[in-house]
């Protein structure tokens, strides 16, 4: 930033400054859920009375930018207003809020400039993006990372993130996705946390935290933004933007909490999905974003669409015409427009004619002057514009770093018989075959704007630099991946989906390795030799034949920059694979949706072999291939001892204990989990519960105890009349390896 550009913008804003900078260092969390209740500083309060109804609706109006940056031009096309120069006229007109994955700090400071040099009102722009996973250095895809079950992990990426993205002049991260996803079809299941709850609330409050850093003034934060609200995840046949038909108890039970846990942690803003609910559109459902988001969760945030999603309401055919959709979705409390450019074109006239009152356009003007206060730009309105600053925090040494860290906790090894892993150093010739064994290509995942796979390091590249002699093949010819197979002592194959199979509007009927790799896989385990599958996927998968009974079998996902020496590292044993399933993989893709914490049904089939009329498929037991929360290690935990403090359970919290010890030959990293059953309730329950879970490092011979509380809150339903509540009687625990593990278990009453 230029000297001229702070001392205009500080002269501009003199009278008001000092107010706007401490009304923005108040805590997020806190600022929000008064902030229909508390002013404006009075200079900024001032500017909504001298705004022309166009003006007003320009606040409310977000665009891709029109100078957009990396992926940009294809994930969001600007549309109509395509033109740098139309959008800078618009900026003067006061007509645009701002502009979305845009093209950096440059592109940011020239329509920065624009708006608080010359336009009327002089109200700075915001510049949002989707930071989903990483910024120009790119981290594992947010399912991938989930499976460290490690929310620390989730909240340093996302710092680290932030403070590329905030020095690239973006304010606002529309991440992060915390739907919950429990059909493996669905492909934007890669932007969240898996099937589970608990671990999705965790990781959301983690990504919060992470993004938004000291404060959403401070320079090196970015504003989160929770998506999408609400029940995204639960289309139906796991069809992107497909119907939804949920109750509004499973609402409270699944997919409300992550959404609460995010705006505890303070997200100041939230995205209503593109999905109906029960017929209603959630971008246009009163009951959703007035009754549940500001009544009864006391939200005074921001609001706003995805991408179109207002005038998506024509197509559901809940609108008319575009003038409906915007009365339809701003009536209903979507406070800012993305992308359809709606309500800068039907509002002004909406309200003219009382259709709209101007108290509600006036509300949501303000919740917008409100968060941009907040992130500190009526102060400074240059504070995350900085080219020089953009230059040296990208792609630093210590975040490429972290990215290699994160991905080498995000693969989960499925299978390692014969301990054919880690590989040795030296000795055996290496052949790495397969479509995803070396290149530029398929490295960091969907849903990326800034960073490339040509920033990525591939798989070879990092394996050659521990054995430099290892022969690659891309296995597009069968016959020669055989051979070179053949004349390898160990074979590493690396299959799976590309990064355009998963993520928005890649959904998919069989969930399934594509056949020509499956054929691959065969032939290589023809061969005789031993093998090691690694596999990359956006999703969970129906593993079959060669590929789910490798005698080694890592899930090495989408992992960004460091994709290669991530993999590498595990694969060596310079790492120790820790990561668990944070999705079920199911026998079979006519399994899904499949997830661990179903209902048991009036007809179980009891354990063996299945029993006629009982719930299960003709072919498969209704059980995964591989559960939620499973993963190996190059260690050997042994659980044992399992101690309750009480057999009930009144106020006084009760304590569970267990033993683990690593009887194997290397130090590893355990996730002991606690899973509960409610076993007689007044409404129907899962026939397990994740409620707790830690980490625990062991050396090879060392024995640790673990300890867990449960509470009576921890034992909470959805009742009847749709309340939080519990209810005495058995419960059954386990303390397990996973969710279908039966590890130790134990019975308490609660009293």
């Amino acid at each position: 930033m230029n000297g001229q550009d702070r001392r205009i913008s500080r002269r501009a804003w003199l009278a008001g400054a000092g107010a706007a900078l401490a009304w923005s260092a108040s805590p997020a969390r806190a600022l929000f859920a008064i902030m229909d209740a508390r002013p404006l500083p009075a200079s900024v309060e001032a500017l909504i009375s001298q705004m022309t109804l166009v003006e007003k609706a320009g606040q409310l109006n977000l665009l891709a930018a029109a100078w957009a940056g990396g992926a940009a031009i294809s994930l969001n096309p600007a549309g109509a207003a395509s033109s740098f120069d139309a959008q800078l006229r618009m900026v003067r007109r006061g007509e645009l809020t701002g502009v979305f994955n845009g093209n950096g700090a440059e592109m940011a400071r020239r329509m920065q400039t624009e708006a608080v040099h010359r336009s009327r009102l002089k109200i700075p722009l915001l510049f949002a993006a989707d930071v989903i996973h990483g910024l120009r250095t790119v981290f594992p895809v947010p399912l991938a990372e989930a499976a460290s079950f490690d929310p620390d992990l989730a909240r340093r990426t996302a710092r680290a993130a932030a403070v590329e993205a905030s020095a690239s002049g973006i304010d606002w991260t529309f991440a992060p996705m915390v739907d919950i996803a429990r059909d493996a079809r669905w492909g934007r299941g890669v932007e969240g946390s898996g099937e589970d709850v608990l671990l999705s609330r965790l990781m959301a409050a983690a990504r919060v935290e992470g993004f938004q850093g000291s404060g959403l003034a401070a320079p090196d934060a970015v504003a989160a933004c929770a998506k999408h609200f609400v029940a995204y995840g639960a289309g139906e046949a796991g069809l992107d933007y497909n119907s939804v038909d949920v109750s509004e108890r499973t609402l409270r039970d699944i997919y409300f909490p992550p959404f609460q846990a995010a705006f505890a942690a303070g997200a100041p803003t939230v995205m209503a999905s593109f999905n109906d609910l029960s017929g209603i559109p959630a971008t246009a459902n009163s009951w959703l974003l007035d009754t549940i988001l500001r009544k009864e969760w006391g939200f005074g945030g921001l609001v706003v669409s995805d991408y179109t999603g207002d005038e998506e309401l024509i197509a559901h055919g809940f609108a008319k015409d575009g003038r409906d959709a915007a009365r339809l979705a701003f009536l209903a409390g979507v406070d800012m427009s993305m992308q359809s450019g709606l309500y800068l074109k039907y509002l002004p006239d909406l309200v003219e004619k009382g259709e709209v009152p101007l108290a509600r356009l006036d509300e949501a003007v303000r919740r917008v002057l409100a968060f941009k206060v907040a992130l500190g730009l009526f102060d400074d309105p240059f504070r995350r514009i900085d080219p020089a600053r953009e230059k040296a925090r990208l792609r630093p040494p210590e975040t490429l770093a972290l990215a290699r860290e994160a991905g080498a906790r995000s693969i989960v090894m499925l299978r390692n018989e014969g301990e054919v892993l880690p590989l040795p150093r030296s000795g055996k010739r290496i052949a790495l075959i397969g479509p995803f064994a070396g290149g530029g290509h398929d490295l960091i995942g969907p849903w990326n704007v800034y960073g490339t796979d040509r920033e990525a390091v591939d798989l070879v590249t990092a394996v050659r630099e521990t054995v430099p002699d290892t022969t690659m093949d891309d296995g597009s010819n069968l016959a020669r991946a055989v051979a070179a197979a053949r004349a390898a002592d160990i074979v590493v194959l690396a299959i799976g989906e590309t990064q355009n199979m998963s993520g928005e509007a890649q959904s998919r009927t069989e969930i399934v390795v594509p056949a020509e790799q499956q054929a691959l896989a065969e032939a290589i385990a023809a061969t005789g030799k031993p093998y090691v599958v690694l596999l990359r996927t956006g999703r969970a998968l129906a593993l079959s034949g060669a590929v789910a009974k490798a005698p080694a079998l890592l899930v090495t996902w989408f992992l960004g920059s460091q994709d290669g020496p991530a993999i590498a590292d595990i694969l060596f044993g310079i790492v120790s694979p820790s990561a668990r399933l944070p999705v079920s993989f199911p026998r079979a893709s006519g399994q899904v949706p499949y997830y661990y914490a179903h209902r048991n049904t009036g007809r179980p089939n009891p354990p063996g072999t299945l029993q006629p009329y009982k719930a299960h498929f003709r072919d498969y037991p209704n059980s995964a291939l591989f559960a939620f929360g499973h993963g190996l290690t190059y260690g050997n935990m042994v659980y044992s001892d399992l101690r309750l403090s009480s057999k009930t359970l009144a106020d006084t919290p009760l304590t569970i204990r267990a033993t683990i010890t690593n009887t194997g030959r290397m130090t590893a990293t355990e996730v002991v989990q606690l899973y509960i059953h409610d076993v007689v309730a007044s409404v129907t329950q899962p026939v397990r519960v994740l409620k707790a879970f830690t980490r625990v490092t062991l050396a090879p011979g060392a024995r640790q105890e673990v300890t867990f509380a449960l509470t009576r809150a921890d034992l909470s339903f959805i009742d009847r009349g749709l309340a939080p509540t519990t209810e005495p009687g058995a419960f059954r625990l386990w303390v397990a390896p996973s969710a279908e593990a039966e590890g130790l278990a134990g019975t308490f009453t609660l009293t």
